[in-house]
């Protein structure tokens, strides 16, 4: 028998809705899954979380005022305990296409279509389910610096789930630096690199900031993924610029549009232009290089 589980829910924007599911994912304390869907007969899209019994709804409460900036109405439903919900709720993440990438979990039965690249991420895991825009304006960066460069040395720095890493691995099939704060993060990585065949590219590092020997023994890189959040994008510009050779393309996102600016005077600062901006709602993902 199953243990006892209530379903959290409340109805939010889209935006608002993956936002909270990629946070709620990023810890292993809160939920067991969370996922969003948009309701068939109203057409409002609803975020979802299936937790052991009982919630801790502070937790989610103050979690919703981070992420969204004001109190959330959640609402506690138990579930029968015959069900097993965490499988049910993965069957409500639909396949995610950017960048000529596929990213599906292994709850989909249907074959990936032709002429993509095929990921397979599932959700009960770290950041990163592609479901993002943060996630997706990557991998859509991703297609269009590879149509111009052909980097051989590339780093995802916080990796999540690696889904950044292993697209870059299986498209240029080269090594590929993915390093992380979390060690969850760093062990899903490497299980997902497994599971996607490119376990053998992907160079797994347990580090905060760029100062593991690792990261520095790879350097300087040609090719720079950072999806985090904006504040630490600036924190971290320096060290991006030193591990950056000349021409280096370098991919940010996890800020908003109206942080944008701020991100792009700080690698400027650091001898890096701005070639490319995609927004995708209110978020957005920049293409640099390094002069």
């Amino acid at each position: 028998m199953l243990m006892p589980q209530d379903q959290i829910s409340t109805p939010l924007t889209k935006d608002q809705a993956y936002a909270l599911v990629d946070a709620v994912m990023e810890r292993d304390d809160l939920a067991l899954t969370a996922s969003a869907h948009e309701d068939a007969g109203t057409g409002e899209w609803v975020f979802e979380a299936t937790c052991d019994s009982p919630p801790d709804m502070q937790a989610f409460q103050a979690l919703a005022q981070e992420i969204l900036g004001g109190q959330v109405g959640f609402s506690v439903n138990p579930l029968d305990d015959e069900t097993d919900w965490v499988s049910r709720s993965l069957e409500g993440l639909r396949p995610v296409q950017a960048g000529g990438f596929y990213i599906y979990g292994s709850h989909e039965t249907v074959a990936p279509p032709l002429g993509v690249t095929p990921i397979r991420i599932d959700a009960a895991q770290a950041f990163g389910t592609g479901h993002h825009e943060t996630t997706t304006g990557c991998l859509e960066a991703i297609q269009r610096v590879l149509k111009r460069k052909k980097p051989v040395r590339p780093i995802d720095v916080g990796t999540g789930t690696g889904i950044l890493a292993i697209a870059v691995a299986k498209r240029r099939r080269v090594p590929v630096v993915a390093s992380d704060i979390d060690p969850l993060a760093v062990d899903i990585t490497r299980d997902n690199a497994r599971e996607n065949g490119v376990g053998h590219l992907i160079i797994p590092v347990d580090a905060a900031g760029l100062d593991h020997r690792t990261i520095q023994g790879n350097a300087p890189y040609d090719m720079i993924i950072a999806n985090i959040l904006a504040a630490p994008l600036v924190s971290l510009a320096p060290g991006i610029g030193k591990i950056a050779e000349p021409g280096c393309a370098i991919i940010l996102s996890g800020l908003l549009n109206k942080q944008a600016p701020r991100i792009v005077t700080a690698y400027r600062m650091q001898g890096m232009i701005l070639r490319d901006r995609l927004e995708r709602g209110d978020w957005s993902t920049l293409i640099l290089e390094k002069r």
